[in-house]
């Protein structure tokens, strides 16, 4: 295990949510300034320099935007990934073309991602990370919450463009090698059922008796994701996406002649298009049983201000429920707070008189999220599902084609200024099994949690199957970036073209003068249950899920000329004085 000297002994240990006592395996303090991060310089984090491929990305990763710092005027010192506003001509391979090849693409920001794939996995664990996020933060930049209280909400969302990303990925996929990711990401499902998924969709199927490259035979594999921290602007995502997703009939009811973007803002005039479940009997009267997932567990972000308005009754929303809510949305004394009316509305503990999903306090609080996954289509799939390419679809005839839908398990949760003015602690407690759940916490108090039961145990139909999954066990590696996208809320000036523009919006160019924006963390540390029959372990390459000989095996679809799997030769002696170490990876 690596667990770096500098972290205080009396935070070797983590106390659970369920009581548990947890040990420290792995902590990176970040107090050594200037590290390299390029391929086979560190011990645990390798920079990427490759252009992002994903959800309308608009950014380059740099090797040169990554490293280590100490602020002299807080004495913090922390791993930064800097995010600069540059325009950059790059040639990339599109296979999403009618003849696929390469294209000239246009990016405008130059950012960084690390990843400690393949050198540190967990499965099952507590990863907390103090960060500091990205924003327009000078005081030319003319953000008006500067000048509000730390516990307030951050309101003006175009001050907060950039995306960053702390999470988790199956170490079977690298994250933005796609070649690596598809047909892996995002599945846990181990079952053989060709009625309920074609097993041609997932790369390594249960259905198969004899899979190669080490694996076990007749066991599902995938590359599932957990995000800790998950964009920017005014709230924060956390979520699980995993696959194989649920069919339509369990999922919300689409639009129907109007702007699909409507169920972001809950202003679809579609009955039923808004929130799973409401109306009833649009619903329940028409499907009859239930849809999504079932008992999420949504707390508040008790740190930001309180907002009388949103108080709620337990009472009342209960009694709503009761009787059927028949609106096409919600509101403060129909709904929970979560908008999610097949959450769990139980006592939060033993003592006190919170419930899940209750507002009592009128803070913040997190809701569920309308971005509930998508259909994932290989290019020039002709499923009906898939978005067609211009001329004749090629379907690729080498059985790598797919079509499948993935789900996003998600909550949003509004922050307060905290979060961009500050360091604060984002923590996630992952336990596999039937048994286990993940729950996401901001320095301690919960804010969203998912049973394995809501994975493992979805609703079902008399006539059609929703498929159950696993709760996550595969081994998992940490990734750190800043990405900017024109798909999701938090964006930049002027989308898809250059920050300022024509020049012309004052507006627009403070916001952009603020450039470069950093994310800072001044640590990471992860904890385990290392007792007798726990069902955690460290490790990229477990006996259980194996990855090492899979990823030899297919080396070329996890590596390119700029991001190298680089044997690192390890100084024994220089790396014991910083670490204590238990264990060496070979990469």
């Amino acid at each position: 295990m690596w667990v770096d000297p500098e972290t205080p002994h009396e935070r070797y240990t983590w106390k659970t949510s369920r009581g548990h006592t947890w040990d420290l395996v792995m902590s990176d303090e970040f107090n050594t300034p200037g590290r390299s991060f390029r391929p086979g310089d560190d011990h645990l984090w390798t920079s990427i320099e490759k252009p992002d491929g994903v959800n309308d990305a608009m950014e380059i990763y740099a090797h040169n935007k990554t490293t280590t710092a100490c602020d002299k005027a807080s004495s913090v010192c922390s791993f930064q990934i800097e995010l600069e506003d540059a325009v950059i001509q790059l040639q990339v391979w599109t296979s999403y073309l009618q003849t696929p090849g390469f294209e000239n693409v246009t990016f405008f920001y130059r950012g960084g991602m690390v990843q400690s794939w393949n050198k540190f996995c967990i499965q099952g664990g507590m990863i907390e990370v103090r960060a500091q996020l990205p924003g327009a933060l000078t005081e030319t930049s003319g953000n008006p919450d500067i000048l509000l209280d730390s516990s307030a909400r951050a309101r003006s969302l175009r001050y907060y463009p950039t995306w960053p990303g702390i999470w988790m990925m199956g170490n079977l996929g690298r994250a933005i090698f796609s070649g690596s990711t598809n047909r892996m990401w995002p599945f846990s499902y181990d079952a053989c059922d060709p009625d309920t998924l074609t097993p041609t969709n997932q790369r390594i199927s249960a259905c198969d008796a004899d899979p190669g490259s080490g694996m076990n035979p007749h066991q599902g594999r995938g590359a599932p994701e957990i995000d800790i921290v998950e964009g920017g602007g005014t709230t924060i995502s956390s979520s699980i996406q995993v696959g194989p997703g649920m069919p339509p009939d369990f999922r919300v009811i689409p639009p129907a002649g109007e702007n699909k973007l409507c169920i972001y803002s809950s202003s679809c005039e579609t009955l039923g298009a808004n929130i799973p479940g409401i109306p009833e009997s649009v619903y329940l009267g028409t499907r009859g049983h239930q849809s999504w997932y079932q008992n999420m567990r949504y707390a508040a972000n008790n740190f930001c201000q309180r907002n009388i308005s949103e108080v709620q009754s337990y009472t009342k929303v209960e009694a709503a429920l009761t009787v059927g809510i028949e609106d096409n949305m919600c509101s403060v004394t129909t709904c929970p707070a979560s908008l999610d009316i097949n959450s769990d509305l139980d006592y939060m503990n033993a003592e006190g008189d919170d419930r899940w999903g209750i507002n009592s306090n009128g803070t913040c609080f997190s809701a569920m999220n309308s971005y509930m996954g998508e259909f994932i289509c290989s290019a020039g799939n002709p499923d009906p599902s898939c978005k067609p390419l211009d001329g004749v679809p090629v379907l690729l005839q080498d059985g790598s084609s797919f079509a499948f839908q993935m789900d996003a398990l998600s909550a949003n949760w509004p922050v307060h200024m905290a979060v961009y003015t500050d360091f604060v602690e984002y923590q996630v407690e992952w336990v596999p099994g039937s048994n286990g759940y993940v729950r996401w916490m901001l320095s301690g108090d919960p804010l969203y949690e998912i049973p394995a039961k809501t994975i493992t145990d979805p609703p079902q139909g008399a006539s059609v199957q929703n498929p159950s999954k696993i709760m996550i066990e595969e081994p998992m590696y940490i990734i750190f970036n800043v990405a900017m996208s024109s798909k999701w809320g938090a964006q930049p000036p002027n989308p898809k073209n250059p920050c300022r523009g024509d020049g012309l919006d004052p507006v627009a160019n403070a916001i952009c003068d603020s450039f470069p924006m950093h994310l800072k963390i001044d640590y990471i540390r992860v904890y385990q249950d290392l007792s007798s029959g726990s069902n955690m372990s460290i490790g990229c390459d477990p006996a259980t899920h194996p990855t090492c000989q899979w990823i030899l095996d297919h080396l070329d679809e996890y590596e390119d000329e700029e991001n190298k799997l680089v044997e690192r030769i390890v100084d024994v002696e220089i790396l014991l004085k910083r670490f204590q170490i238990g264990y060496l990876p070979l990469y």
